[in-house]
């Protein structure tokens, strides 16, 4: 019989995992497997019971939300020959289920992680040796996902983050780098910075996502330049996510597999919603195809 370890966080969504824990261990009996299931108890446990555990498994599945899938990843990325992963997306905001084209209904999203989903490779990023599925980013707002207490998250969702990131409006400053990126440099000031592989990012879809390719070895990099007014930083926010990225002329946009940020003090980084470290110097590399991971179509 086929060996299925799931892996699932029992306090995202409201704790909603371990509520709908019996339907979702039903569709994976169905399919053939024989599933051990194992509950994460804090932060890094997902990513230590990947790492030991799931080389005695022909599949993987992880249920949470975004940071859970990440932890999973990072565990697997230690290994010679990881096995195929599923994902059940039960967290508050969600962005790798949009980009993986799961549905938010866990026996749905439960189906395709054990057999109706399609395999395709994914790249998968690192900051600093730090593997991370989605985004890795820094500056304005980008500490609100790691700062936001899980009570709040659980309550209010994805306005939680909103709210957290109004708060956090007096206490942006930019940064001075240098950016080097597959054999091209430039340097500015930068009060905003993201490095992804993603249709969606803070549950906004980004801009000309249908671009997006997840398995072709490049980065979308987004830096937005500092902004002297609040009119100016709307309009950043606004360059964005808005239809017409270089209207405004405050985003830089392009596409790279390797990237070294080099500023003259730490800069703080999240990776995929969590805190990735903060030091002067941060290289971010692409690794081609690194996991194969189902998705919905």
């Amino acid at each position: 019989m086929k060996r299925l370890l799931f892996i699932y966080n029992p306090t995202a969504g409201k704790g909603a995992v371990a509520q709908g824990l019996s339907p979702v261990l039903n569709v994976f009996t169905k399919e053939g497997w024989l599933v051990t299931t194992y509950p994460t108890q804090g932060m890094g446990d997902a990513t230590r019971a990947a790492r030991e555990l799931s080389p005695q498994f022909d599949r993987v599945v992880c249920a949470g939300g975004d940071g859970t899938l990440s932890e999973t990843v990072t565990g697997l990325m230690d290994l010679e020959h990881p096995p195929l992963l599923g994902y059940i997306p039960f967290g508050s905001t969600n962005d790798c289920a949009t980009t993986l084209d799961l549905p938010r209904v866990p026996i749905q999203a439960a189906a395709i992680a054990a057999g109706k989903g399609v395999p395709r490779a994914s790249d998968i990023g690192k900051l600093n040796g730090k593997p991370f599925v989605y985004v890795a980013a820094f500056g304005a707002f980008t500490q609100v996902a790691y700062e936001t207490p899980q009570d709040m998250k659980n309550t209010f969702g994805h306005l939680a983050y909103v709210i957290e990131g109004i708060a956090s409006l007096p206490t942006i400053t930019p940064y001075h780098l240098k950016v080097e990126y597959d054999g091209n440099v430039l340097e500015d000031d930068f009060f905003f910075g993201m490095v992804s592989n993603a249709y969606s990012i803070g549950g906004i879809r980004i801009p000309k996502s249908e671009h997006v390719v997840l398995d072709d070895g490049l980065f979308e990099v987004d830096l937005i330049k500092k902004p002297v007014s609040v009119a100016d930083l709307a309009n950043g926010f606004q360059t964005l996510l808005g239809p017409n990225p270089s209207s405004a002329g405050a985003r830089v946009h392009f596409q790279a597999s390797h990237l070294v940020f080099t500023c003259d003090k730490p800069i703080p980084w999240t990776i995929d919603g969590e805190y990735g470290g903060d030091d002067p110097v941060n290289e971010v590399v692409n690794c081609p195809n690194a996991l194969v991971i189902l998705r919905g179509k």
